[in-house]
């Protein structure tokens, strides 16, 4: 086996491992979010907005993120991750006001996630990959899943037994003695150690290039020098940018409210906390089979199953509340895990094959910031509006609304008139040349 198909395997399992603890971290708030709430005796709102406020503060760092990444390369932002996310864990531990939540578990936190967790790895996992694109990041964000079936059960034992400090402190350690020394292997693309994507022999790969560059199925667009200032001047930028804002709106509502709405239609918070992480772990199929059929019939596909699949999470949990049965939250858990989290194994590429370049990383820090923002202000929303409304019954009807909207943003963007998948690779180069 040659070494670099071997590296970037092997960057793909560091962001494995990476995104396992790194994005748990932030999940974890989910299961902290009801003992502060007793302890304290906070509104719902402000509690569950310290979650909120901390993607709003880290939206305003995705350009300078991509900027970092361009410039410095993974092992920088990595590392910077660990640095917040172990800082706003262990302070989280002297929390006596909702502004230290919001700073800690907030602004540190959710800051520091955004470099480990999604945003981060798909600044430059694409670089690694072509023709196993959707697969390999499918397989790096399925750390997320084995992680939460793992790390979360962990969290809710020491929360029960020693309280949430004690288990803030547990996740900060954790989180800086197993990331910081991993993150050091990584690197930004292929040719940093002279190679090629997927593995290939560098003069194969400048062969396949000049024969057919990139799977392009629109030249005069993949041609272009894209800067932020191209790609904004676009109507497929603002499209994506529609698209991630919807998406990760119904995704986050559903992660941070869960946990507490389980409770409260009449399931042990044990229970409930293993419904969270059997999401996740059942994420780990979602993505990966999800992420292998973007391959094979295009990202937009895959971005409308994962879409369905949150509008049918709410539509369970609606469901749920007269009729609270183990039958449907296993029905809301696949339906959440198996095919909303499949939106992580595009979330990258469909960036990457629309804006391609040299500037690739500040054009998705920018997107990254309208993702962000959908996932802080949708658990606000929900948050908001039961404490209006004494229900969450609304707030799961507009996730539904807006979950639709998502899907039909992403077929306007369309990443399948710019690039080919490797599974249409066959047709685009059978067609007859003009």
């Amino acid at each position: 086996m040659r070494l670099p198909f071997f590296y970037g395997w092997l960057v793909v399992a560091v962001a494995f491992v990476t995104m396992a603890i790194g994005v748990n971290a932030r999940t974890a708030f989910s299961l902290l979010f009801p003992p502060i709430l007793d302890e304290f005796g906070w509104e719902r709102g402000v509690t569950a907005g310290a979650f909120s406020f901390g993607f709003l503060a880290s939206a305003a760092f995705g350009p300078s993120l991509g900027r970092l990444m361009d410039r410095r390369g993974p092992r920088w932002v990595m590392l910077l991750g660990v640095a917040l996310v172990g800082a706003g864990l262990a302070s989280a531990t002297w929390v006596s006001r909702p502004w230290h939540l919001y700073l800690s578990l907030g602004v540190l936190v959710g800051g520091g996630s955004v470099c480990l967790a999604y945003t981060g790895h798909a600044l430059f996992l694409p670089n690694w990959f072509v023709r196993r694109r959707g697969l390999a990041m499918g397989i790096a964000f399925s750390g997320v899943g084995v992680g939460s079936i793992v790390l979360l059960p962990w969290m809710q034992r020491l929360i029960a037994a020693s309280g949430w400090r004690a288990a803030c402190w547990a996740m900060a350690i954790l989180v800086v003695l197993a990331l910081a020394p991993l993150n050091l292997l990584q690197r930004r693309r292929p040719e940093d150690i002279g190679e090629a994507p997927d593995g290939d022999p560098v003069a194969a790969a400048a062969g396949r290039a000049r024969a057919h560059p990139d799977n392009v199925v629109d030249p005069a667009w993949a041609s272009v020098d894209w800067t932020l200032g191209r790609a904004a001047r676009t109507a497929r930028f603002w499209w994506v940018v529609l698209a991630f804002v919807c998406g990760l709106f119904a995704w986050y509502a559903v992660q941070v409210h869960q946990t507490k709405y389980l409770i409260e239609i009449g399931f042990r918070p044990d229970v409930a906390a293993y419904a969270l992480g059997l999401v996740g772990f059942t994420g780990i199929v979602g993505q990966i089979a999800l992420g292998h059929l973007s391959d094979r019939v295009g990202r937009e596909w895959v971005w409308t199953l994962s879409s369905a699949g949150f509008a049918l999470c709410y539509a369970v949990l609606l469901v749920m509340r007269p009729y609270p049965a183990p039958a449907l939250l296993y029905l809301m858990i696949a339906s959440q895990g198996v095919l909303g989290y499949g939106l992580a194994s595009v979330y990258g590429a469909i960036p990457a094959e629309l804006f391609q370049g040299k500037h690739y990383g500040t054009i998705f820090g920018t997107l990254s910031l309208a993702a962000i923002v959908g996932g802080a202000v949708g658990p606000w929303a929900a948050g908001a509006l039961h404490d209006r409304t004494g229900s969450y019954d609304l707030a799961f009807w507009i996730a539904i609304a807006v979950s639709v909207v998502s899907a039909g943003a992403m077929w306007l963007a369309a990443p399948r008139k710019v690039r080919a998948v490797a599974g249409r690779v066959r047709r685009l180069s059978a067609a007859p040349s003009n």
